[in-house]
Formats: C-alpha cells, sequence, structure tokens
C-alpha cells in the first residue's frame, strides 16, 4: 500500500540498498507519469522526488507475499512493468529498457522472501547439514510450493502423517476434514493472476493443526458461505462476514479448521489482506481487548494488519485475530515492539530460554498474532522467520514433544524444505475448552503450496 507525503523515510536510511534507480511512475488518483528515484531495501520499495541523501520517500511500496510482478505494457510504454498488491496496481517503466527484467527479477526476490518468511539477508549455502534428510531451513525455498505440484494431493499425504487422523480414527474429524476439502474451489476456477493458497500449521508434538486455503474473493465466497452453512455455523456469523467483507473489499480471501488429538475441532474464515487496524478490529467483538489492541497499536506505530480471522462456531464467545508485521529496521527494534505485547495485553513473558533462541539467530520480519473475545484476550503468539534445523531440533522438547521425528516426517511429506515461521503462543487458561493445550506453546507454520491457473 502506497503511504502519502510525510513518511518519515530518508534516503540516507536506506543504505545499502539491494538495487535503486530512476523509473518513471504512474500516479494514483491522477494518472500522470513522473520520474523517481525508486530503492528496494527489504520488503519495500521506496520512491523519492530526487536521489539526494536528505530526501524524504514519497511513497512506499509493500511486497507483501501475495504481491504480483509482471511486464505489462501501458499506454505505449513497452519496457513498463506492473507490480500488484492487495490494494493497488503500480505500473512503472526504468530509463534503459534493458532495466526491465533487472527490476522484475530484483523485486521478485523481494516478494520471494516474504512468502519464506520475511524480508531477510539470503542465508543459501548457510543451512547446516540435516541428518534426517527431511528439511534444513534457511535459503531461498525454504517453506515454499508453487506451481508443479498438486497441492491437494500433498495436504491429503499430510494429512496421514498426523497420528489422530489416520483412516481408523474418528469418523466425525474425517466428516469435518472432508466437507472442509470438497469446499476449495478448483483450479480450473482461476484465472491469472489469481492463485489458490494451501497452508498449515502444527504444534511441536503434533496434537494440533490449523489447515488454511485462501484464493480470489469471486471463487471462493460462495462456497465459503455453504461450507459454514453445512458444518452448523449460525446465521448472525455468516451475515457478520458479509459485513466485514463489504467493509474491507479483500482481493483475497480464504477458510480454515482447526484439529486436535483430544477431538477439538473448529473452522473460520480469513482474509489473508494488508487491511487498516481500525477495520480489522471491526471483526472483533467489542469490549477492553479491541480497546487494548487499538491503544497498543497507537502507541507502537502499527496502523495495519496483514490477516484477520474470525471463528465460525455455533456457540459463543467466538473469537477474532489478528496479524501485525513488526515496525523497525533492526531486529531487536522488531522483537522489543512485539514483547511488549504481552505485558500490554496481561500475558506471561515468553520463557527466557525461547527468547534466547530467537535471539540467537535473529531474523527480520517478525509477526504478532493477538486473538480476542468478548470475555477476554485469548491467545498470543509471536512468530519468527524461516527458522533453520538446528532451531527446529531445540524448540520441540521445549513444547513437550518427546522427539522431533514425526514434524520431521510431517514436513517431509509436505514437499518443504523447512517452516515458513515458528510461533511462540500462550493460550489463556478457560480458553482450551478441555480440548486445546492451554499455556505455552510452539507452533510451525508451512507453506504447503500453490495453485496456479492450467
Amino acid at each position: 500500500m502506497a503511504q502519502k507525503e510525510g513518511t518519515g523515510i530518508f534516503l540516507n536510511k536506506l543504505d545499502p540498498a539491494e538495487k535503486d534507480g530512476y523509473m518513471t511512475k504512474q500516479g494514483g488518483s491522477i494518472k500522470t507519469w513522473k520520474r523517481r528515484w525508486f530503492v528496494l531495501k527489504g520488503p519495500n520499495l521506496y520512491y523519492f522526488k530526487t536521489n539526494k541523501p536528505d530526501a524524504e520517500a514519497k511513497g512506499v511500496i509493500d511486497l507483501a507475499d501475495r504481491t504480483v510482478v509482471r511486464k505489462e505494457e501501458k499506454h505505449g510504454k513497452k519496457h513498463a512493468f506492473a507490480i500488484y498488491t492487495a490494494k493497488r496496481v503500480f505500473f512503472m517503466y526504468p530509463d534503459q529498457a534493458s532495466e526491465t527484467d533487472t527490476w522484475i527479477n530484483a523485486v521478485q526476490k523481494a516478494i520471494d522472501r516474504m512468502k519464506t518468511g520475511g524480508a531477510r539477508q539470503s542465508t543459501a549455502g548457510m543451512a547446516p547439514t540435516n541428518p534426517g534428510g527431511s528439511y534444513t531451513g534457511g535459503g531461498a525455498g525454504s517453506g515454499a510450493g508453487f506451481s508443479g505440484k498438486n497441492c491437494r494431493e500433498i495436504m491429503s499425504n499430510a494429512k496421514r502423517e498426523v497420528f489422530f487422523l489416520k483412516e481408523d480414527t474418528d469418523s466425525k474429524m474425517h466428516d469435518f476434514w472432508q466437507i472442509w476439502t470438497e469446499s476449495i474451489p478448483d483450479r480450473n476456477e482461476l484465472v491469472a493472476p489469481g492463485f489458490i493458497d494451501f497452508e498449515v500449521a502444527t504444534a511441536a508434538d503434533m496434537q494440533k493443526l490449523t489447515w488454511k486455503t485462501s484464493g480470489p474473493q469471486n471463487i471462493f465466497i460462495q462456497r465459503m458461505v455453504d461450507f459454514f452453512w453445512n458444518v452448523g455455523a449460525p446465521e448472525s456469523e455468516i451475515d457478520r462476514l458479509n459485513d466485514v467483507g463489504a467493509l474491507i473489499n479483500p482481493t483475497m480471501i480464504g477458510s480454515w479448521i482447526d484439529m486436535s488429538a483430544k477431538g477439538g475441532m473448529d473452522g473460520g474464515w480469513y482474509f489473508p489482506s494488508d487491511i487498516p487496524l481500525k477495520f480489522a478490529l471491526e471483526a472483533s467483538d467489542p469490549g477492553d481487548p479491541t480497546t487494548k489492541v487499538a491503544q497498543w497499536g497507537e502507541q507502537h506505530g502499527v496502523s495495519t494488519c496483514y490477516s484477520v480471522s474470525r471463528d465460525m462456531g455455533a456457540a459463543p464467545p467466538r473469537q477474532t485475530e489478528v496479524r501485525f508485521r513488526m515496525p523497525g529496521v533492526g531486529f531487536e527494534e522488531q522483537l522489543q515492539h512485539a514483547l511488549s505485547a504481552y505485558s500490554a495485553f496481561g500475558f506471561p513473558p515468553l520463557p527466557d530460554e525461547a527468547i534466547n533462541i530467537i535471539r540467537s539467530s535473529p531474523k527480520l520480519g517478525i509477526r504478532l498474532s493477538v486473538v480476542t473475545s468478548s470475555e477476554g484476550f485469548v491467545r498470543l503468539g509471536l512468530l519468527v522467520p524461516d527458522p533453520d534445523f538446528a532451531t527446529v531440533e531445540k524448540l520441540c522438547p521445549m513444547s513437550g514433544a518427546p522427539s522431533s521425528e514425526p514434524l520431521r516426517r510431517f514436513a517431509a511429506t509436505l514437499q518443504v524444505q523447512g517452516p515458513q515461521f515458528v510461533e511462540f503462543q500462550y493460550l489463556n487458561k478457560g480458553f482450551g475448552y478441555g480440548v486445546y493445550k492451554e499455556g505455552f506453546d510452539v507452533i510451525f507454520h508451512y507453506h504447503m503450496g500453490r495453485d496456479d491457473p492450467r
């Protein structure tokens, strides 16, 4: 999303840049073309009026993980290209036609980094040797999967690796899974540049999993509503989905299901788009938690979230999750913003061992997950991108997992190198309902892949 005047970002603070140079960009509201100095740094493409060191950025293009960049002629500009974000399409072209592919490749690499764990420096060749051979973490491909993979088959195979989802286990859980998977649109319904994403998150001890899929609003919405009707979601919550959707109007929407070894089953919707915080909170039940999240966001300069979701359970209290990217240009600054939420929202601090592990392998791109309900704060999670093999091995015992072997087999089935994120999560007492683990836990998030149009 482009920011207006007064960004507070100055050119001399972005050195060294990954790529910079002059390009001519089409305006947003007024469709004129103006020459600007562009700087690619981390997950953002900044543009300035001049290349003077004290120049302030006129705007910032957020290269979020669902951004698309491609060549696209515009009004006769034969070497132009386009950047499709959740909120706008940016058109631009470099001074030299030979630079078009170079810029596209550089922007695509930045987008790929977001898909695989956030804005970080390349660690190619630095991943530790993996004695198990299942995943390594690190590198440009971690957690990612794109065209050429049969994501639905991978998801079904992964399900078979979960001990409480074997074929001879609880039939209600299998029925729930079947209804959900049948609600996912077929890839034949896609039109370029649309795609369908597949994700899964699991506790380190494999006692709980969350399956997620998202895609273009126009092919997802009716199937999602039918799924919620089929599993008994109340009409008031389906109306709420429509109301929040009309307010935010996201280009991408999706559904998710939770399952636990103790018989827990839940499901809901999510919007994986950059959303102003004040609109995202409209999905939440009003109360003290929502007010505190808004206040925390204002204090820490967090005005947008990159995902909002809500459960569609038949009985209240219903829960709403909002996810944020942490502000700050450095690792420690991002970490401190995230840690401040624990005291602000009344959660116990993270264990020292967890913080030491986070600091031992500093990664930019830290994120925060906050879950609220009308009865209070439900859950808080700090997400760190791209944990390597050694980190995964250290974290499994922290969650009570007797071995990392089941997790490694699961990751191998997903055909990914490693988790996209590790989440240090705390579920408040009373919100586990006897089927989900309360207190501290470690969750690994994987991007299974993407269906593109055939």
